[in-house]
């Protein structure tokens, strides 16, 4: 199994499913894209093979033409050498990750205390929304949860009464269970909950029977993962276009 492959996967398809269900998914030879412009995310313009100059063209007319703000996620796996025609193009990276997995069944995972609610109406969707804002400082906008949460898993994590987080796992096939959009609201960071939330969901992905998790990790919480038994798989560089550009 090309586990880089499949976590890339996952994360796109992610954003297909959420663009198929806003009506807003568009296929082009190339690449694939779609535009929400009431929400924040995905809002991504992703390409499936090499692209050639005419299609760096098209692509720039398509957000060129918007007025929501639209990235370019560029995997750093082999075969692929684009990102220079991405920054002769104009487009600028804004953000860096790191694509990582676990394989589930060579590690030791157990629920904590912290309680995991699923998205299942519109108060638990609003919820969702102005606790991932805070924790993020952008917006997911609840009618795309409301739109989904039948197909992907959007989570409140809570200590007792209280929201601390939240994430989403969506999984591809029966084996790979994508983590992303975990955060933690800022009152209430450094407390150990980011790690407790990964063990609940880690552990429910094992007892689901899923076979590797994966996700991409920013900088800062990149070493949360590794001490969690993740394995650094390929960089993910995130390109956007100026206006002026």
């Amino acid at each position: 199994m090309d586990l880089k492959k499949q976590n890339i996967d996952n994360l796109t398809s992610l954003w297909q499913v959420i663009n198929q269900r806003a009506s807003t998914y568009v296929i082009e030879n190339v690449f694939d894209y779609g535009i929400i412009n009431y929400s924040d995310w995905p809002n991504r313009l992703w390409f499936k093979k090499t692209p050639e100059q005419t299609h760096l063209d098209l692509a720039k007319k398509i957000i060129s033409s918007s007025s929501t703000k639209i990235t370019i996620p560029y995997w750093e796996i082999n075969g692929n050498d684009y990102y220079l025609l991405l920054e002769n193009n104009g487009f600028v990276k804004v953000l860096e990750q790191v694509g990582m997995y676990t394989d589930l069944s060579k590690s030791d995972f157990k629920p904590s205390e912290i309680n995991l609610n699923k998205v299942k109406d519109e108060r638990t969707a609003l919820l969702w929304e102005s606790s991932f804002q805070k924790a993020f400082n952008y917006k997911i906008d609840h009618k795309l949860l409301l739109n989904s949460y039948d197909q992907v898993d959007y989570l409140i994590a809570y200590d007792n009464t209280s929201p601390v987080g939240t994430a989403l796992m969506y999984h591809t096939g029966n084996q790979i269970v994508g983590i992303h959009s975990m955060g933690i609201i800022p009152e209430m960071r450094r407390k150990g909950y980011a790690e407790k939330m990964m063990h609940s969901m880690l552990s429910e992905a094992v007892k689901k029977g899923y076979s590797y998790a994966t996700l991409q990790a920013s900088e800062m919480g990149k070493n949360l993962y590794l001490k969690l038994g993740f394995e650094e798989q390929f960089l993910m560089r995130n390109y956007t276009l100026p206006k002026h550009a």
